[in-house]
């Protein structure tokens, strides 16, 4: 954690991902650049996770995209 108690960007990455990975999703392949594809049973959708994953909003997005009710 930084001194302002905020979660770093690769902590978010690592808990994004072990949460996707929690709720039955998984790796599909890579994509352009550095993101990843993800497939999701719950939503019935393939979808982009970054590599870098800079704020709460975007891992909220994934999370959303995903169908996991699951917010940062």
């Amino acid at each position: 954690m930084s001194a302002g108690g905020s979660i770093e960007v690769a902590e978010y990455e690592k808990r994004v991902r072990q949460i996707l990975t929690d709720n039955d999703c998984y790796f599909k392949r890579h994509g352009k650049g550095d993101h990843d594809i993800w497939f999701s049973p719950h939503s019935d959708q393939s979808f982009p996770v970054d590599g870098k994953i800079k704020s709460r909003h975007l891992a909220n997005v994934i999370m959303k995209q995903a169908g996991i009710t699951y917010r940062f």
